[in-house]
């Protein structure tokens, strides 16, 4: 039940939901003439007059790729390596799963023995439970959420949003309204250190989502709470001033609460699989000697979502996962989240990761288009999501968070303990123990933790070389838009391997480079690059790819 009250003006976010329900029929009654007023807070008052603002601008422009480099390939040569048909994908690679089933490393929170191909899924257990405390996540819902609220009485010209207004925010308030229906049990949080994972139908993301965006979620708007180490879940951020990102990012958001809104007066029959994955504990760590590098596919061209599918695609994850995606922020993982939106449910309770640790999340649709990217970035319409689906009956998207180290100087990033931190993430976030290798999918990656992570892009694509090859996949390498860095990275790796390097001898080098060349550098830069210098002590000639 929801312990609320309403006179006039709605003291809570949970009111302000009830409130909004109403709106249509006062707009009707005065001839779409009257002020609403009585929303709750100067937050919702924002929150309105940013979607009018999202749903009523002008559709985007192209969108541009920019890599490390801003040169064109000098060639109409846009990839090289292994043929990308080549490389193994889901749901033609794959282990065969076992029944869907409860555990104590794993929630599910729908009934298993009704799960059918294009059947909407059952809320579990058919009695509601509930739980307020550390180790499950406090719903908006529960009969424990008495927090006060304040108030403050605003306007708005109604005329501008008749359908904003009249339709899609009602429904998204009934969708919110559903979490006791739909939510019968504790949502576990995924603390660090522990392995597990949690199942949830569409239907239940987007009740969760449509709550984060009335910003509903009880102790979750101050870093001083008991959340303080976990990402932001209320949209609160997205509501505040007038950036023309967020105004793209709430077209984007919107399209998705219309799709699933619409959705949810029929069936809803895929489901999600968030697995918090702690290596230390689950994995030995890998003694970087023996391991062959795996094949090579890189292009200069196309999408980790796009060109990707079917494959481990790799998220350029923030510690908190999702990173600035309910604020400012646009960049690799922000624009993932916003076009497969139901990436952002784990942010409600997934905590910060840990060096050893990473985030799997198996199922999301894509549901929008894009262009552009940062500054740039806009909302590029309607996307239908024709992703196959497991025996599970989620979408055969499986995409791996990995946070890499942020570098305040070049060489840095170039320090022993500094690159053996990035290959144990990466391999933390590739490998599948139990799993025989031939049913492991590629990964699809590119430039991660490089741009504002100070990363260089040449040294992360080697890493991840070998944290894949000791994971037993092979890769599809994006280089968004950089011709120069496709063809350095194919000529190293055919270097690589053509000279039959094994993983430990690699990560030798690096450590020799390191030593000789980084060290003793006076400046920001050593005088020889690292290809240059692989290849130097690989053949004992100058020439470098």
């Amino acid at each position: 039940m929801f312990n609320v009250r309403c006179c006039g003006s709605c003291v809570t976010s949970k009111a302000a939901i009830l409130h909004l329900q109403h709106l249509p029929d006062a707009l009707i009654q005065s001839d779409l003439q009257s002020v609403v007023t009585g929303t709750g807070t100067q937050g919702l008052l924002m929150l309105f007059a940013l979607l009018i603002s999202a749903w009523v601008s002008e559709k985007g422009q192209e969108r541009v790729y920019r890599g490390s480099g801003d040169d064109p390939p000098r060639s109409k040569v846009t990839w090289l390596g292994t043929p990308i048909g080549e490389l193994k994908r889901t749901p033609d690679c794959g282990p065969v799963l076992s029944p869907l089933s409860s555990s104590d490393s794993h929630t599910v929170m729908i009934r298993t023995d009704l799960l059918r191909a294009g059947r909407a899924q059952v809320p579990y257990p058919g009695n509601p439970r509930d739980a307020w405390d550390d180790a499950h996540v406090k719903m908006p819902c529960s009969v424990k959420n008495l927090f006060p609220g304040s108030t403050e009485d605003g306007n708005l010209e109604p005329d501008e949003a008749r359908h904003l207004l009249g339709t899609l925010l009602p429904d998204m308030a009934q969708l919110a309204l559903r979490a006791p229906e739909l939510l019968a049990q504790p949502i576990p949080l995924l603390k660090a250190d522990r392995n597990h994972s949690v199942t949830f139908s569409q239907e239940q993301i987007a009740c969760l989502l449509a709550n984060a965006f009335f910003c509903t979620f009880p102790r979750r708007n101050s870093r001083k709470s008991e959340y303080s180490n976990y990402p932001d879940i209320n949209f609160c951020r997205l509501f505040e001033g007038s950036s023309p990102r967020k105004v793209e990012k709430l077209k984007t958001l919107l399209w998705y609460f219309r799709k699933v809104t619409e959705k949810r007066k029929t069936t809803s029959p895929l489901c999600f699989t968030f697995s918090f994955f702690e290596g230390g504990g689950q994995i030995d760590p890998p003694d970087w000697s023996t391991a062959k590098l795996t094949n090579l596919h890189i292009t200069c061209e196309g999408t980790i979502e796009d060109q990707g599918y079917g494959m481990l695609q790799v998220d350029f994850a923030n510690r908190f996962v999702g990173g600035g995606v309910t604020d400012c922020g646009l960049v690799q993982e922000e624009i993932r989240f916003l076009i497969n939106p139901e990436l952002i449910v784990s942010r409600l309770f997934t905590e910060a990761l840990e060096p050893d640790e990473c985030l799997i999340i198996t199922g999301t649709e894509q549901y929008s288009k894009y262009t552009g990217y940062a500054e740039t970035y806009k909302w590029g319409g309607d996307h239908d999501d024709k992703t196959p689906s497991d025996q599970w009956q989620r979408r055969c998207t499986e995409i791996v968070a990995i946070d890499a180290l942020r570098f305040r100087s070049f060489l840095e990033q170039f320090r022993p303990e500094r690159m053996t931190r990035e290959l144990n993430k990466a391999f933390c976030g590739f490998v599948r123990p139990g799993v025989p290798r031939d049913q492991l999918t590629a990964v699809a990656t590119g430039n991660w933790g490089c741009g504002v992570f100070g990363g260089d892009a040449r040294l992360k694509a080697v890493l991840q070389m070998l944290a894949a090859a000791e994971a037993g996949r092979d890769i599809a390498y994006f280089t968004f838009g950089d011709g120069s860095l496709m063809r350095d990275v194919h000529n190293i790796h055919t270097l690589l391997t053509n000279s039959d390097m094994t993983v430990g001898a690699v990560y030798s080098l690096l450590e020799e480079y390191y030593f000789s060349e980084c060290r003793p550098c006076t400046s920001r830069r050593p005088e020889i690059s690292l290809y240059h210098f692989l290849s130097e002590r690989i053949l004992g000639d100058s020439s470098s790819p």
